[in-house]
């Protein structure tokens, strides 16, 4: 008998001893202060591997995210929680590559995107439509989706000399070009 209840008393301090650490892991867990919505993910840091991504617009947490080299649109979205209800990710390609401190802005539904034509005139390459590129001298529709095509294949151009890569523009192009455009 006397065994018996020692055993009932240790059973019981065991119990109240679990509670209490269950009790005190959930009040410690209620006291870490909660940070605003992802300004910067887990210390981004970018190194060989990753690049660091901003997300912006109508996606549940807005921020610089830390990805995988050679991640998407998709994924930086998929990062920053998805889009909100009102989130018109039609306008994007999602499929598009990422590189190193681009900015990915998901638009709501029917907000105006940014001029790929800014007010000075220049021709922003890296947001041209088509028929935008095409207003450009010496490039006619085919030069035109070139251009797009090898933007959504390998990202962003940086520089003008980065648009020598698309095949038909070589430097003669690229002198002409230059003061009619922008990154």
């Amino acid at each position: 008998m006397e065994q018996s209840l020692r055993w009932r008393i240790g059973v019981g301090a065991a119990a109240v001893l679990v509670g209490g650490a269950v009790v005190g892991a959930v009040v410690t867990q209620a006291a870490v202060p909660q940070v605003a919505p992802a300004v910067v993910e887990e210390q981004a840091v970018a190194s060989a591997a990753t690049i660091l991504v901003d997300v912006q617009g109508a996606v549940a947490r807005p921020g610089v995210y830390a990805l995988a080299d050679g991640a998407r649109v998709v994924d930086a979205i998929a990062r920053a929680g998805g889009t909100t209800a009102d989130a018109d990710s039609s306008a994007l390609n999602l499929a598009q590559p990422l590189t190193d401190g681009s900015q990915v802005r998901v638009p709501v539904v029917g907000e105006t995107p940014p001029g790929a034509i800014d007010a000075s005139g220049l021709v922003n390459v890296n947001q041209a439509s088509v028929d935008e590129l095409d207003t450009l001298p010496r490039i006619g529709p085919t030069l035109a989706g070139a251009i797009v095509a090898y933007r959504e294949e390998h990202g962003p151009f940086a520089t003008i000399d980065d648009l020598d890569a698309v095949s038909g523009i070589g430097p003669a192009m690229l002198a002409a070009l230059e003061p009619l455009v922008s990154f």
